[in-house]
């Protein structure tokens, strides 16, 4: 399968690195810059939600996780390690390039993470140049920073682009496939719990009271 993705992915214009086992993958990983890590959650060694969590001690670059299992377990458990997205096997090749080119336009929203996919462009962030403040949070879309009481706040690509979505609608519920849609690109009614997570990764580095939950409904910021 290995083999086989990385064929099929290079056949697109990627450029692949593949690794055999966690461990491995690891090592690749601090050897050399990549655009966009995928983790199979059965890796030998370092399982893929083991990895991720070593990724995330130094580096806010996109991960895809890859589960076999649909029961929602790896799902979780990859999400709440840090990964932004996730698909489950078996998955069709078009299936995994959308969830590839919908992280790496995220990217481009993250001054952190390498943007010279150039065949792959996203959207310019919303409102330029614009400085938004929500008490002690402020965000700025133009230089794509965020502090919360003057201390700077590390988000990764797709945290960066929740948060601007919220940002950009203060007060407003937002209702989980509108984040959906708007966030992660999906183009139909995906899995909900990568927005709850996600926004619970937020939490944890905003504020717990940041954003609130409209039961039923979705989440919008605090004016």
């Amino acid at each position: 399968m290995r083999r086989s993705f990385t064929v099929a992915l290079e056949r697109y214009g990627y450029e692949m690195k593949a690794a055999a086992d966690g461990l491995t993958g690891l090592e690749l990983f601090r050897e050399q810059s990549f655009d966009l890590l995928i983790l199979d959650v059965m890796l030998p060694g370092l399982d893929g939600i083991g990895l991720c969590r070593r990724v995330r001690e130094t580096s806010l670059v996109p991960v895809l996780m890859m589960s076999a299992r649909g029961d929602g377990l790896d799902v979780v458990a990859g999400l709440e390690a840090g990964a932004d997205d996730y698909v489950v096997k078996p998955v069709d090749t078009y299936v995994l390039v959308a969830r590839i080119r919908s992280l790496l336009r995220r990217a481009t929203y993250a001054p952190a993470v390498s943007t010279e996919q150039a065949a792959v462009e996203g959207p310019p962030p919303p409102d330029e140049g614009q400085v938004l403040v929500f008490g002690d949070l402020t965000v700025d879309t133009g230089g794509l920073e965020v502090s919360v009481a003057g201390e700077p706040v590390a988000l990764t690509p797709t945290e960066l682009k929740l948060l601007l979505e919220f940002a950009a609608h203060p007060g407003i519920v937002l209702e989980r496939h509108t984040l959906l849609r708007n966030v992660w690109e999906y183009g139909w009614d995906g899995d909900s719990r990568v927005v709850d997570l996600c926004v619970q990764r937020l939490r944890g580095k905003l504020g717990r009271d940041r954003i609130e939950t409209v039961r039923g409904f979705g989440y919008k910021l605090r004016r």
